[in-house]
């Protein structure tokens, strides 16, 4: 009896096991910080990617074109690939924007009635999305005839110009779980005006068999 008591006495006044006692408890808190911490990152990282895709791809959209001085530029559906081929570098295979997300070039113009409408519209990706501001043509039933943006900070093309409108919806991708983030899905835009005199009649196509990146499939580049 008098053994149980000391050994009892010597457990109460031990100490020499705290610090790991203290570790076990603390550590999967410490651990839950540091992951959601390590998520809340990389979202505002992808979140900031995928910004510079939609407004690099919409700068460049507004510059290309073939032609000299004296004429209006022509685009082809070459150009637009080739758009779409940068988007996929820029964003690299951790992003891997045509595998979970969707890019949308829209050119918007100015209607003969005075309102807005998209001109042609070419879209890349395997995610499932349309255009949030309508589909191309002049008379098409989805026409934003108030301009492209949301609401508040729509954007209008002047007469006889266009803007390039980029849109790009993307499935964000967690780093080590969804439970650390409410983000499900990134939405950016970007849009610039045409840079030079552009020959806004259509795309042409310059070999007769280059590839047109329709809104009715979902796909990535090749």
């Amino acid at each position: 009896m008098l053994s149980v008591k000391r050994t009892l006495s010597a457990l109460a006044v031990n100490t020499s096991g705290l610090a790991l006692i203290e570790l076990a408890y603390s550590l999967p808190i410490l651990m839950g910080i540091g992951m959601y911490g390590a998520e809340i990152a990389n979202v505002a990282m992808v979140r900031m990617r995928v910004n510079q895709i939609s407004m690099h791809a919409a700068d460049n959209a507004s510059r290309i074109g073939e032609g000299s001085l004296l004429s209006e530029k022509k685009i082809y559906e070459s150009d637009i690939n080739d758009l779409f081929v940068g988007a996929d570098r820029q964003a690299g295979k951790y992003i891997d924007i045509f595998e979970h997300g969707r890019v949308i070039i829209s050119s918007l113009e100015k209607h003969s009635d005075g309102g807005q409408y998209i001109k042609w519209q070419r879209c890349k990706g395997k995610k499932v999305h349309q255009s949030s501001y309508g589909t191309a043509g002049a008379n098409s039933a989805s026409r934003p005839v108030n301009g492209m943006g949301p609401t508040g900070a729509k954007v209008t093309a002047p007469d006889g110009q266009a803007v390039i409108f980029v849109e790009i919806s993307y499935d964000y991708q967690p780093l080590i779980s969804s439970t650390f983030t409410s983000t499900r899905t990134i939405t950016t835009r970007g849009a610039f005006n045409v840079r030079d005199r552009r020959d806004l009649t259509q795309i042409y196509n310059q070999t007769g068999s280059d590839p047109v990146a329709n809104c009715n499939v979902y796909d990535g580049v090749n």
